[in-house]
């Protein structure tokens, strides 16, 4: 019994020295939102899922009156920039109160990689933002922040769907 308990304690001293620092407010909001950013761990984020893309596959439309990829990465661009201006206390982009205007774009070449840049700056900005901030300003933020990120992967899964549906998604940089 003895040898039984002493080699579960052996076993077990490894955890017990060098437990895993807790998690804080500020490293779950960070994960979560660098995992919706370009951090590929449970799902494909929103810079990998169009990378590579040309400006035509961000344009298509699949003849439902759905979405194209191109309006979804405004929408994103929109939606960050004016979340993140506003927990700054700047101002946002300015703002109907029609959010189907935040989808409305026709992408070109130079306006497609205009766009995939904006969104990775943007979402860029808020990971130096959500790592600067104080626990207070954190606290103050969290619910936002994690709509944003939610908001973010809904959309990313949304550019999958329409990546898969025109062929132009290689399995191989994700979801399968």
């Amino acid at each position: 019994m003895r040898a039984l308990v002493a080699g579960l304690l052996f076993s077990a001293a490894p955890l017990l020295a060098n437990p895993d620092p807790q998690p804080t407010l500020k490293s779950v909001l960070l994960e979560q939102f660098k995992t919706t950013h370009d951090d590929q761990d449970w799902f494909v984020p929103a810079s990998k899922a169009i990378a590579g893309m040309t400006a035509e596959q961000a344009r298509w439309k699949d003849g439902n009156a759905n979405h194209s990829i191109a309006q979804l990465v405004s929408h994103l661009i929109f939606w960050n920039q004016t979340q993140l201006a506003q927990l700054q206390g700047r101002k946002p982009p300015a703002y109907s109160g029609k959010n189907d205007e935040t989808f409305d774009l026709n992408a070109d070449k130079g306006t497609w990689e205009s766009m995939v840049k904006q969104l990775d700056d943007i979402l860029s900005e808020w990971e130096k933002a959500i790592a600067a901030a104080d626990e207070r300003t954190l606290a103050s933020w969290a619910s936002t922040i994690a709509h944003v990120s939610t908001h973010n992967a809904y959309h990313t899964g949304q550019i999958l769907y329409i990546r898969k549906q025109q062929g132009s998604w290689n399995p191989e940089k994700g979801v399968k």
